[in-house]
């Protein structure tokens, strides 16, 4: 989309080799290419090792599988990638402060990244587009703005720039022969493009990103760093690409598709602000901007497996992206594959010049205009929106355009065009479709394709609009199929036939000498799509079929000779489908099952095919339980290797703690993610301490408790918003021993490492001290347990963020196999989980689990609060401070802290649900009260679909189980 005609024309995306083809592709609709992290963090556990091989860490099958889709791949592989993850990306061995304070040219933290860096350049060489593959963009580091300490001067930050300049060389040295980019977080930084200057480290291509709806559904996290926060208030990026890199694409590689919850966060996410209306409006302004190319992130957000990734989500990322967290497809995605099916098939608009934006296109001065348009064919792009892109009024207008047959005010004949509401629309002329050519349109173009030598145009408005085209070269229509349209008039003249008509609910089809007209309303076309009959990116009209009435369609191809076609996708319920396709079909499958033909001629075939079986899951339980904390019981003994003795005096790490302790951060001491427990051991003297002050950090919404001599003497519960604290805790509930040493135990949550420049920020005790009479007391020990195995990856097939230190965490007992039969049953299926007291339990129960063949079956989680369904409890109430954690056959999937919110189901996906057997299901639930808390947890079915991919895959190998290997962190 929207390259200047003057500019260098080498990045024309038309000019991109083409990938190998497929006979039997599956496809993504109308999507031509999509992003991807490499989280360095998750591939390299340990400093001197890097994994692409071990289960999800293996890369190629994503990038094999881009092939197959017939998708473009850009590739961000950091190596700090942001992403709200647990230090942006960075591996939890680099977070001690040891290499520098990261994202500079260091030699620490160069030699860190160096090995990741030449690693994952190689992996991907054999993918790059112009090694035959699909891979056509490397992008380096991300939004890594401070290329200069002073813009108008152009005066370089070499210690950024060298960096940036290391990271290119390497790569290039390596193999990767793409383009390079790189994308802004901001407007106003002017970073990295060779168009601004020939400064070090400059990149290919750069871009912007751009969350005008605000990144968080918390708005308020937008409104404390970026001002007033205005609904519907698009941004000037057009100005941006022409000061910033004006002979570069204008791309945005980050725009907004959902947005983050935070801890906190609204339960059930923002629909609200950036659901269907959002994607209508702000897509197509990019285009009236002359944006080049989008990226939507999230376009599906998904579930961070394990919280300790993400130290500002609780566990989705996705809330209100197009795909939902628990795969269905909503009105945003629908409203989205709206202009993304038309982009596809608009190759003039890849080419266009804008010529003018402004309220003086039309009679309605509410109305402002955008003229795009190619200057090799004269096709013209039109896209009218909001003058006020906040205002939601409804708007009627003429539009003055410039097409081949001269000036003209369209509609000529029929009702004006409408914008009703947050709206905008994209109006073409000259546009052409196959051997024809739309001189103009009112309703927006959705599709078109060309079947058997003739093309069929697809043409979509919302119901009860208005809608008059104009088409070259015909001198005929008929209504031909349907009747979702009334006041339906033709004019024909010269070589052109005028329809004006308005729109109602269905699709009608024209005849126009031989091509088809499909007119359609929006929820028609929602249920509108494009298959491809084979894996081109550029998907050729000759080579494309519709259908219409599905839920999703995912491939369509034909048998030998061309008489059978074959469909595939999903189905909520049984429906009718209308097929556009050749007229020598004979048979249609769907997900390879003949479907009845109820109806066909002049190749418009009417399909049944049926909807889901029922599902219903088995009740979760009966629940075995055992202590996970008997850390905190006298005649437990602290031993390696699951306790490594906590005695360094100085730290790397360039917060220092207070001079009073030794280093008790527990970074230093290869403890990394998740729950940690210290021991701490004191004497009793004279004049006995009778209280201690504790300084700890362990990011938003972490918590602590306390326990001396076994007895629980208080917690600080946490904020949503708080990332560390100081509290003092009294003795007076605990009694010093006359002898012997007294047993400080500490359970302490970590939410993970901070974002840029806060990835170093320190994890654990900052401070402390025993209070009492005496100015002056000593600890004698202190010792810390925390992820077992510690330095080793014990578990690579889940990954280094999995687990935390907790006792049931550290035996494995989240894991599929653990030996429970000694364990107690607590809890039958469907009662309430509790725990008495303050401490830790772990609730363990296997469940079976049969999908039948062919059905897709979403399946969530949910964690409740059974006294309280609410979760604004006051300050001081503390009943129900509880920390539990959510394990679906050993992986973490789910976090829930009622008093801090919000989320409450988690959706697990198949492969890690095992679809057909066993499925470990395990808790811990963590009470931070005295009084003890108690919740439920459920399972519950989101939705049935009947589906061509099978959920049966064999997935056993995500699923590794336990081993006695475990039992020695004890």
């Amino acid at each position: 989309m929207a390259r200047s005609s003057g500019e260098d024309q080498s990045w024309r995306v038309s000019q991109l080799p083409l990938p190998p083809r497929r006979a039997a592709p599956l496809t993504l609709p109308s999507f031509n290419a999509f992003s991807i992290y490499s989280s360095w963090g998750f591939h390299s556990a340990t400093q001197d090792s890097v994994d692409f091989t071990t289960g999800a860490h293996n890369f190629t099958p994503i990038l094999s599988l881009a092939e197959e889709l017939g998708m473009y791949v850009i590739i961000r592989p950091g190596p700090y990638v942001n992403a709200e993850e647990n230090a942006g990306g960075f591996p939890m061995w680099l977070t001690t402060g040891a290499y520098g304070s990261l994202r500079d040219d260091d030699q620490r933290y160069t030699d860190a990244w160096s090995l990741y860096w030449e690693e994952i350049s190689r992996l991907i060489v054999p993918h790059l587009v112009t090694n035959g593959g699909n891979v056509i963009m490397f992008q380096v580091e991300n939004e890594l703005d401070g290329q200069w300490t002073d813009i108008p001067n152009r005066v370089l930050n070499p210690a950024l720039a060298n960096y940036m300049q290391l990271l290119q060389d390497s790569a290039r040295e390596h193999g990767v022969d793409v383009p390079l980019s790189h994308n802004s977080p901001r407007m106003d930084m002017y970073s990295w493009s060779k168009d601004f200057s020939n400064a070090t480290g400059n990149v290919d291509v750069v871009g912007v990103d751009s969350y005008p709806s605000c990144w968080s559904c918390n708005l308020t996290e937008c409104t404390s760093t970026g001002g007033e926060y205005t609904p519907y208030q698009v941004g000037s990026y057009y100005d941006f690409f022409a000061a910033q890199s004006p002979r570069q694409p204008s791309f945005v590689p980050e725009f907004q598709g959902g947005s983050y919850n935070p801890w906190g966060g609204p339960q059930g996410g923002c629909p609200d602000h950036i659901g269907a209306d959002f994607a209508n409006m702000f897509y197509r302004n990019l285009i009236y901007q002359h944006i080049t190319a989008i990226s939507l992130y999230m376009l599906f957000g998904g579930t961070n497996w394990g919280w300790h990734a993400c130290p500002l989500v609780a566990t989705s990322y996705d809330y209100s992206s197009p795909v939902s967290e628990n795969r269905e497809l909503w009105s945003k995605f629908y409203e989205t594959k709206l202009l993304t099916l038309f982009t596809r098939v608009a190759k003039d608009l890849a080419h266009v010049d804008r010529l003018g934006d402004s309220t003086s296109y039309t009679d309605n001065e509410a109305i402002t205009t955008s003229e795009l348009r190619n200057p090799e064919t004269n096709a013209a792009f039109y896209v009218v929106m909001h003058d006020d892109s906040t205002s939601g009024t409804q708007e009627t207008f003429k539009l003055r355009v410039n097409t081949s047959e001269g000036e003209m005010t369209i509609p000529r004949r029929g009702r004006d065009i409408t914008i009703n509401g947050h709206q905008a629309k994209i109006l073409v002329t000259d546009f052409t479709f196959g051997g024809k050519k739309l001189l103009y349109s009112t309703a927006e173009v959705l599709s078109y394709a060309v079947i058997d030598g003739s093309e069929v145009l697809a043409l979509w408005l919302p119901e009860g609009e208005a809608g008059e085209f104009c088409v070259k070269g015909v001198s005929s229509a008929q209504l031909s199929h349907g009747s979702g349209v009334e006041a339906f008039e033709a004019q024909a003249e010269a070589d052109t036939i005028t329809i004006s008509y308005i729109q109602r609910s269905g699709l009608t089809a024209l005849d126009l000498d031989g091509s088809k007209v499909l007119l359609m309303d929006r929820e028609t076309a929602y249920r509108f799509w494009v298959p491809t009959l084979d894996n081109d990116p550029f998907a050729p009209p000759e080579k494309t079929i519709f259908v219409q009435g599905a839920y999703l369609v995912r491939s369509a191809v034909h048998d030998a000779d061309g008489h059978a076609l074959y469909l595939t996708g999903d189905e909520t319920e049984s429906a009718s489908l209308t097929v556009f396709a050749q007229r020598d079909i004979y048979t249609i499958y769907w997900n390879d099952v003949q479907a009845p033909i109820t109806s066909s001629g002049g190749g418009i075939y009417v399909i049944e095919t049926e909807g889901p079986a029922e599902f219903t899951l088995p009740e979760l339980g009966p629940w075995k339980s055992l202590d996970s904390l008997p850390e905190i019981k006298e005649d437990y003994q602290a031993y390696p290797p699951a306790w490594v003795v906590a005695a360094n005096t100085e730290t790397p790490n360039p917060t220092k703690p207070a001079s009073n302790n030794p280093v008790l951060y527990v970074d230093d001491y290869d403890i990394h993610t998740g729950n940690h427990i210290y021991r701490a051991t004191f004497p009793t003297t004279d004049e006995p301490p009778t209280g201690i002050l504790l300084n700890m950090t362990g990011g938003l919404a972490f918590g602590w408790s306390v326990w001396l001599n076994s007895k629980y003497i208080g917690s600080y519960h946490g904020f949503s918003y708080i990332g560390d604290e100081i509290a003092s805790f009294s003795f007076d509930n605990a009694t010093l021993k006359d002898g012997g040493e007294n047993v400080l135990v500490i359970l302490m949550d970590n939410s993970g490492h901070g974002l840029r420049e806060l990835a170093i920020e320190p994890r654990g005790i900052t401070e402390a001290t025993l209070l009492g009479p005496k100015d002056e007391y000593d600890f004698t020990e202190w010792k810390i347990a925390g992820t077992a195995g510690r330095r080793e990856n014990i578990d690579p097939i889940r990954g280094p963020l999995n687990e935390g230190g907790l006792y049931a965490e550290r035996l494995g007992m989240h894991l599929p196999g653990f030996p429970d039969d000694d364990w107690e049953e607590t809890v039958a299926p469907g009662e309430t989980i509790v725990v008495p007291e303050a401490g830790v339990r772990v609730f363990r129960t296997t469940v079976p689990l049969h999908v039948p063949e062919g059905l897709d079956v979403s399946i969530s989680f949910r964690l409740t609060s059974t006294s309280d369904g609410t979760f604004t409890p006051s300050d001081d109430a503390y009943s129900n401070r509880l920390r539990a954690l959510l394990f679906v056959n050993g992986y973490q999937y789910g976090r829930f802290s009622p008093h801090i919110g919000h989320q409450i189901d988690f959706p697990v996906p198949p492969g890690i649900l095992n679809y057909d057997g066993d499925n470990t299901i395990v808790l811990t639930v963590w009470s931070q009260s005295a009084e003890g808390v108690e919740m439920k947890v459920e399972w519950l079915v989101n939705y049935v679909h009947t589906s061509s991919f099978n959920m049966l895959f064999d997935s056993s190998y995500l699923r590794p189980g336990w081993t006695e290997e475990r039992l020695q962190y004890e």
